[in-house]
């Protein structure tokens, strides 16, 4: 990774921290996106002291709000010559359902919407960095979730699990409709399941979901377990040509029926886009 510049949303907390340490003692040049500018800040200073002599940085923005991500990946597009791994990490889920700015639900906006929007921001980029990559947390919760593209913001019926579930749906979706679109390009697109670990996720959700996450956390696996496979998608020599893929433990796996359906794979880049007001 020496020489290589890497942009990660949800890179403060959690295994996304822990990927953005590893990465940057392997020689990356890190680029943050975060919330919070206490965590942002403190995280500059622990990629500082363990990788002396790269110039980290961090950008702040709201990821629920469509206007926050399209801002911040400009930024980054316009500050960074050349982009060669971003990963989209940040996600929650939410006990009730909460509204943005934008009308669009809180789990799909953050979860996904972000998601698409960043990238799309900064393909240019990443296309004039190939060989590039791209990687997306997802998760197992995509099992046994559909999609109803006439209520993609829950509004006839909202479950937390629920709405997170289809939220990791849409990334695995949004992976395979991204790998197809980049395909010869030299920017390769993969997803992964990181396990069920043991952060600060759901630590704030509310209600029933705060505890059951609480209580699942007693026999969850580490934080550095969780990134492995993060860190591995975004620098094996292994996976240089591999795209397109779901991944568990380091290795492709097979998501759900549903996550290979590649007609809801393009509406749902299509929906995403329009609501995004980009043309893609």
């Amino acid at each position: 990774m020496k020489g290589k510049t890497l942009v990660i949303t949800g890179g403060t907390s959690g295994i996304g921290e822990i990927a953005a340490e590893q990465l940057a003692q392997m020689g990356a040049r890190i680029v943050l996106i975060a919330r919070d500018k206490s965590r942002g800040e403190a995280t500059l200073t622990r990629l500082l002291e363990r990788a002396p002599g790269l110039v980290h940085s961090v950008h702040y923005a709201d990821l629920a709000r469509i206007s926050e991500m399209k801002r911040v990946a400009a930024e980054i597009a316009h500050k960074e010559p050349r982009i060669d791994v971003l990963i989209n990490n940040a996600g929650a889920m939410f006990a009730s359902r909460r509204l943005t700015e934008d009308g669009l639900e809180y789990t799909f906006a953050l979860n996904h919407m972000a998601y698409f929007v960043i990238t799309e921001v900064l393909r240019e980029r990443l296309l004039d960095s190939a060989p590039a990559r791209i990687v997306n947390t997802a998760s197992a919760a995509h099992q046994g979730a559909r999609l109803d593209f006439g209520d993609l913001q829950s509004v006839k019926s909202f479950g937390g699990m629920k709405a997170y579930g289809r939220s990791k749906l849409c990334n695995i979706l949004f992976t395979r409709e991204l790998a197809r679109r980049l395909h010869g390009t030299g920017v390769t697109a993969n997803c992964l399941h990181p396990g069920f670990v043991a952060t600060r996720f759901g630590d704030e959700s509310g209600g029933l979901i705060s505890r059951f996450v609480g209580l699942g956390k007693l026999f969850a696996i580490s934080s550095k377990q969780g990134a492995e496979t993060i860190i591995y998608l975004a620098s094996s020599a292994a996976v240089t040509e591999t795209t397109g893929e779901y991944f568990y433990k380091c290795r492709p796996i097979t998501p759900s029926h549903a996550a290979r359906d590649d007609r809801d794979a393009l509406l749902l880049w299509e929906r995403s886009a329009g609501l995004a007001g980009l043309m893609v």
